[in-house]
Order: structure tokens, then sequence, then C-alpha cells
């Protein structure tokens, strides 16, 4: 899984003036950023596959986001001790246990089930956001969110069913799908979190936050990972890539393109991540994909779609006048 789900809500603040900057390029080299965004988190799923097969679940979690977090805490440093107060570190550190919870259950969804599975079901998050809204901060959702969850579940039942017939959720799509709802109330307390501070902040907070989690539970639910693995150069390559690229550079990637681009396209190039998750893994796991799955895959991406887009575009003729 990726950080889309966490910054996505960043659209919640994109008005704010401190993201209202000139185009330094057309509006289609930030919408590249994005795309390339999508990539480096699909190409993600592909590489926690890998590595959750010999370094212990919980651990990487907790390895990747507390080495994110301070990573990012000595880039921004400045701004840490500018804006860090109790108000960022009460918010982060919410936030941060949703995040934990998230990628520990997907992480953990990741080892039991495919990368295909675990993108395109992780994208549900879109769909669940508007009734998470409505049971949280009572945002009533629409017709176009009520259309989508249908969608939605229409399709996690077609990548659920076996060939042999008959409904069966495994256990890593289940996972996957928990942590697709931890995911979603994250967001939404993004959108109670965010106003007035500084989301780079907040974020760096986060990741330290889920981080500590992570590595608690780790210490409970696992057997520590041997130092061996950090001296086999693949290991420590995925690492690296989780970390720096996964985590920190898409952050930056999202954020650029975000303060720059509409929020409706902006979703849609977003919401791409499953698609290359599923054609990565298709490349480097030799994974297949069913007509069944694949006709589920198409039905959930509609799902995020009608959610994610329709609504937007109808308000649009408003916000033009």
């Amino acid at each position: 899984m990726d950080e889309s789900c966490e910054l996505v809500a960043a659209d919640d603040v994109k008005d704010s003036p401190a993201l209202r900057k000139p185009h330094a390029l057309p509006v289609w080299g930030y919408e590249a950023l994005l795309v390339l965004a999508a990539v480096i988190w699909g190409f993600g799923t592909v590489v926690v596959k890998d590595a959750v097969n010999v370094f212990p679940t919980m651990w990487l979690v907790g390895f990747r986001f507390l080495s994110a977090g301070i990573l990012l805490s000595l880039v921004i440093a400045p701004r840490m001790v500018r804006s860090f107060d109790f108000g960022h570190l009460k918010a982060g550190a919410i936030l941060g246990t949703f995040v934990a919870l998230t990628y520990l259950f997907n992480t953990t969804g990741l080892a039991y089930t495919t990368g295909s599975n675990s993108s395109f079901l992780t994208a549900t998050y879109c769909v669940m956001v508007p009734f998470l809204a409505w049971m949280l901060m009572r945002k009533r959702p629409n017709r176009f969110n009520m259309a989508a969850g249908v969608l939605c579940l229409a399709g996690i039942a077609l990548v659920a069913l076996p060939s042999a017939g008959g409904l069966h959720l495994g256990l890593g799509d289940g996972l996957t799908l928990i942590s697709a709802l931890f995911c979603g109330i994250h967001i939404t307390l993004i959108a109670k979190f965010a106003p007035g501070r500084d989301m780079l902040v907040l974020t760096a907070l986060q990741f330290l936050a889920a981080g500590v989690v992570a590595l608690a539970v780790a210490s409970f639910m696992q057997e520590p990972p041997s130092l061996s693995l950090l001296a086999d150069p693949d290991m420590l390559g995925s690492l690296v890539y989780l970390v720096v690229c996964a985590t920190c550079v898409t952050l930056a990637l999202q954020n650029i393109g975000l303060a720059h681009v509409d929020p409706a396209p902006a979703a849609l190039l977003l919401s791409t991540e499953a698609v290359f998750g599923v054609i990565f893994s298709i490349m480097f796991l030799g994974e297949t994909l069913t007509p069944l799955m694949l006709a589920g895959f198409a039905l959930i991406f509609i799902a995020v779609l009608v959610s994610e887009w329709l609504p937007l575009k109808q308000k649009r003729p408003e916000t033009d006048l």
C-alpha cells in the first residue's frame, strides 16, 4: 500500500494561501508529477510483496515509517522547530496511530493475497470516505457515493469469487479491506485536523508516531528480524525504496501536484496507482488475472471514479460562476 490514502485529503487544504503559488510548470507537468507518484506507489506494492516474504511484516512497517519520519523531520527541521506545538503533536499521534493500523493490516494482508488484489482492494477507501464522513462528521453522502458503494461491493464479490464457484473472501483480502477502512478513517480525520496546521510537519509527526506504534505491536506479536537481513543488498534496496521513494519522495510529488491541479483530475490521476500495481504485479510477480477478477477490478475502478469525480464535476459549473 501507498501514502495516497494519507494525502488525498490534502485537497481539503488546497485553497490555503500557503499553497497558492505561481505555475512554474504547465498544468500537464503537475499532472505528470501525480502520475509519477502513482507509478512509484504501484511499484511499491511489488517491493512490499517481495519484502514480506522474508522480513517480518510488522517490523517492516515500523522500520519504514520510523525511518521516513526521522528523514523527513531532518529535511524540514526549520519548519519542525517553527511549527511544533501540542496541537501538532496530538493530531500527529492520533493520525499516526491510524496510519500504523492501516499499514499493519495492509502489509500483513499482502503476505496472504496477490499484489493485484491488494492494489485494487486498497483503493476501496475512496468509496468508504463519504460514509465515514457521515458517521464521524455528520456529512451526508450523495447519490454518487451510494452508487459507488454498490459498484464497489459488486467488484469485491467478483474479485473474491474463486474459479470453482462460490463466494470466498480470503484472509489476505479481508485484512486488506480492514486496512482500507482504517485508511478511510485516517483521511476523514485529516480533514478535521489539517486546517491551521503545517501539513509537512503534521505528516512527519504521523510517520514518527506510526513507526513507534508499529514497532510496539511488532515487539509483542513477532520475533525481531535477523540483522543479517539488513546485510542482504536486495533487502536493503527494498527498504531504501520504501522509505525514500515510496514514502518521502512521493509525499513531495503529491503535495506539489495537488497545489496546482484541480481536485477532480488529481483524484483520477492518483487512483491509477491501483492500475500500475496490477501491471507491475503481472510483470514482476508472475501473477495472472482471471476474467472474473478483471471484471471485478473494472467495477472497483469505476466505483472510485463515480465516488471521486462525478460529484466534483457536478459542482464545477457552480464554482465557475
